[in-house]
């Protein structure tokens, strides 16, 4: 499933004019991403500047609030508009996302609303290095199914070692909160090391 999953996203990279691929891994979870900018389908968006993409995270219950939960992997569909700051190699943000999952029989849906910010470190003596980071929270009212709420943070930190290609170190933490007792759960809380592509 997991080579099928991978399988596609390279495919879909040479099929369309992708903005950025990314995979991201540890000891017990993978993750895959792509996001297209829309600026390179429609002449009357401004490249770089809208993001359409969708995520995969295959998480491992050993990263989870609870050891031995039967956990599904996120889906996840989003939308971004960033724009830089000035001159000032910051980028900042705001997004939705649409994510579904499940935990035994309770399924999650929500429409987490967040922002994100990107500093680029530029020196001459170098290699180009980006600090990256995101926060999306859902409330109850953008909580569907089972969902009571839904809470994202992340912080990651490219290194630019070929022109458009990155070596990522970053950290996540995801909270699927359900609407039962005891319905705090933490989906996933972990550090990883990737590769991001532009295109």
């Amino acid at each position: 499933m997991l080579k099928k999953i991978t399988i596609l996203s390279v495919c879909a990279a040479s099929a369309f004019a992708l903005h950025t691929a990314e995979i991201n891994i540890n000891d017990k979870d993978l993750e895959v991403g792509a996001q297209f900018d829309m600026g390179q389908f429609n002449d009357t968006v401004e490249p770089n500047t809208i993001f359409v993409g969708a995520r995969f995270l295959n998480a491992d219950a050993d990263h989870s609030e609870q050891d031995n939960a039967n956990i599904d992997p996120l889906l996840e569909a989003n939308i971004l508009m960033m724009k830089e700051v000035g001159n000032s190699g910051f980028k900042l943000g705001m997004g939705a996302k649409l994510n579904y999952t499940q935990v035994g029989s309770l399924d999650f849906i929500s429409i987490p609303l967040g922002v994100e910010g990107s500093y680029t470190i530029s020196a001459k003596e170098f290699v180009p290095m980006h600090l990256n980071a995101a926060v999306y929270y859902a409330p109850q009212v953008l909580a569907m199914k089972d969902a009571d709420s839904y809470l994202e943070t992340r912080i990651s930190f490219d290194l630019e070692v070929i022109p458009n290609g990155n070596i990522t170190l970053g950290y996540r933490n995801i909270e699927t909160n359900y609407d039962v007792s005891n319905g705090d759960f933490r989906y996933n809380r972990s550090g990883y090391v990737g590769f991001k592509l532009k295109f």
